[in-house]
């Protein structure tokens, strides 16, 4: 992929003209466009305009162009010349997530955001979406059309597909934010740094998966319920647009922390009967099942703190493998109880039968596991998710 990034041109207002000297967050204000020759223009002068007059931080207006064949990159590249503080980026694929990544990647701004060009969504409630930020109380912030207080205006078909596929992320992907793709978000350039190297769409999904993976870090969420009216011009396909956002709710759904967990799990069980049956001969059964429950509960709780909980560094490492070996324990516990049993109920049990029982309590002990890492071992290096809303004035 090619990016050409043009340099920001001041035009023939006096640079800086309308900032609070006192207020030092710079924001970027990106707008992804594909073939917008005809309705470009006219949106990014009302949004200079705005932004001229009502916002009271350093900005700038970045247009982002992924792949027009029409003279949609002309018109960009003449407004960044005769507007102050806009600039263009141009790409030669297209995917407003692939738009998004490049324009956020190689800003140097305090506050990264983005807004449909049809600029469907009053303007006004950009302040509201940019406060918590700037303040340091949400690291992403959003733009609901679901949230209490917004007013909408839009067809039943775009209503209903809008709520259905909402309520499936509440249901798959256990999402608490009420709206996932309404094109007008903000975050801040240090959380931004921290998810956009995880993101992996390039398109429409690009902005479901950005808050999923901000909610499963713990970072706040917050919400401003807007006034929107539907664009007619829309050039969304809404069917595929759908088929696409499904097959990353299910990638997202799979990548699940439980889902890592049970798949560690049972990479972890096998090691571990394997272990047991190599050990059991020179040790005995008791001293098998120690010794290959400790080798594998090492590397389990290693690869659950990257993996599952996805915990970098080395803070925490030594307290967290100390925890480790109390869960150990009550695994070990578990274990031998159960072989206690076995032997008490067949004189002289198989090794498969040992095999057998050793996995069945096992797999209790990774159950316990569980909760024990999500609640205790690693609590103190996740943060609590929270999420707060606002009404625009």
């Amino acid at each position: 992929m090619t990016t050409t990034i043009d340099p920001l041109r001041p035009g023939p207002s006096t640079p800086g003209a309308g900032a609070v000297p006192a207020l030092e967050a710079r924001i970027d204000v990106v707008v992804p466009v594909y073939n917008e020759q005809a309705g470009l223009e006219g949106s990014i002068r009302r949004l200079h305009a705005f932004l001229s007059d009502e916002l009271p931080y350093d900005w700038r207006i970045v247009i982002a162009d992924n792949a027009s064949t029409d003279e949609t990159l002309a018109v960009a590249r003449a407004l960044a010349f005769q507007l102050e503080r806009t600039t263009v980026v141009h790409l030669d694929r297209k995917g407003r997530g692939r738009a998004l990544r490049a324009a956020w990647s190689v800003s140097d701004a305090d506050v990264l955001c983005y807004m449909d060009v049809d600029l469907s969504t009053d303007l006004r409630a950009l302040l509201p979406l940019l406060s918590a930020l700037v303040a340091g109380h949400s690291e992403v912030a959003i733009g609901s059309r679901l949230a209490p207080g917004a007013r909408v205006i839009r067809g039943a078909k775009r209503e209903f597909i809008s709520r259905a596929y909402n309520r499936i992320l509440r249901l798959a992907l256990r999402a608490r934010f009420s709206d996932a793709q309404c094109g007008f978000k903000a975050i801040r350039a240090d959380a931004a740094r921290e998810l956009l190297p995880e993101i992996e769409d390039e398109g429409w999904f690009f902005d479901t998966e950005l808050l999923v993976l901000a909610q499963r870090r713990g970072m706040r969420i917050h919400e401003v319920a807007v006034d929107w009216v539907d664009d007619p011009d829309s050039r969304v396909d809404i069917l595929a647009t759908a088929l696409t956002d499904l097959r990353g709710v299910a990638r997202l759904g799979f990548a699940a922390p439980v889902v890592r967990f049970l798949a560690i799990g049972v990479v972890s069980t096998l090691a571990y009967a394997l272990l047991y049956l190599a050990l059991r001969g020179p040790l005995g059964a008791d001293g098998a099942n120690a010794l290959a429950l400790a080798l594998t509960a090492v590397a389990n709780t290693q690869a659950n703190r990257r993996l599952t909980f996805r915990i970098r560094g080395r803070a925490g490492l030594l307290r967290q493998h100390a925890a480790g070996v109390a869960v150990y324990l009550i695994a070990l516990a578990l274990t031998a109880g159960a072989l206690e049993v076995l032997t008490a109920a067949v004189r002289h049990p198989s090794r498969l039968q040992e095999v057998a029982v050793l996995v069945v309590a096992s797999t209790v002990a990774t159950m316990t596991r569980y909760v024990a890492l999500r609640t205790w071992v690693f609590r103190r290096a996740r943060r609590a998710p929270a999420m707060v809303r606002a009404t625009t004035p």
